[in-house]
């Protein structure tokens, strides 16, 4: 199993490498887009602000790279919302793979802290990802941005209010909490995702 974890201008990636060595999983992180193009999976994890990382993406190229990939290709965090169509962090267009587009959180009372920080449940459709999760399960999440409900929106999480846990589109996943932080609910997850059929 060749799995390609993206390298770019974005946080926490390695965190995501040691989640995966928790599974067995022994991953590359480049950012070579012939070994990004040639791997059986693709995680573009990360943490950031969207439109410094979309300018990082367009200038390397990765963002053609990216859209163009065939393999399942899993998102997470920032992942995720690079993945959408535009961000308002930024005000900037994104990959445009999912049609929903991010917004910041704006409270609604003063017990609303935003960042969004800490553990929240999921739920989901049943979707191969979540494969063993249930709708109890805590994940950990840290963003304060989120991405809309939409037509690929395959889980949700409450916090202010609704929005999308996690998004699919053809062979393109990906969540907003931070499966590698999760315990052993969010190694499940990374392990549906590795186990997906191509």
């Amino acid at each position: 199993m060749n799995v390609v974890i993206i390298k770019y201008n974005a946080g926490n990636i390695f965190s995501v490498d040691n989640g995966l060595k928790r599974i067995g999983i022994e991953a590359e992180i480049t950012g070579d887009a012939d070994k990004i193009r040639a791997a059986d999976k693709v995680i573009f994890p990360g943490v950031g602000e969207a439109s410094t990382t979309m300018a990082y993406l367009h200038q390397s190229g990765l963002d053609k790279v990216i859209v163009d990939l065939r393999q399942p290709v899993f998102g997470i965090c920032i992942g995720l919302q690079l993945m959408c169509a535009h961000s308002e962090e930024g005000n900037v267009d994104c990959l445009g793979i999912f049609e929903e587009r991010v917004k910041k959180f704006v409270p609604n009372n003063p017990a609303d802290k935003v960042p969004h920080m800490g553990w929240n449940t999921v739920q989901h459709n049943g979707n191969a990802l979540f494969s063993g999760v249930s709708q109890e399960d805590y994940f950990y999440y840290v963003h304060s941005f989120f991405a809309e409900k939409g037509k690929n929106t395959i889980a949700t999480t409450d916090y202010i209010q609704p929005y999308s846990a996690a998004l699919q589109r053809d062979n393109f996943y990906a969540v907003q909490f931070h499966p590698e932080k999760s315990g052993a609910v969010g190694e499940r997850i990374l392990k549906n995702f590795i186990e997906l059929i191509n």
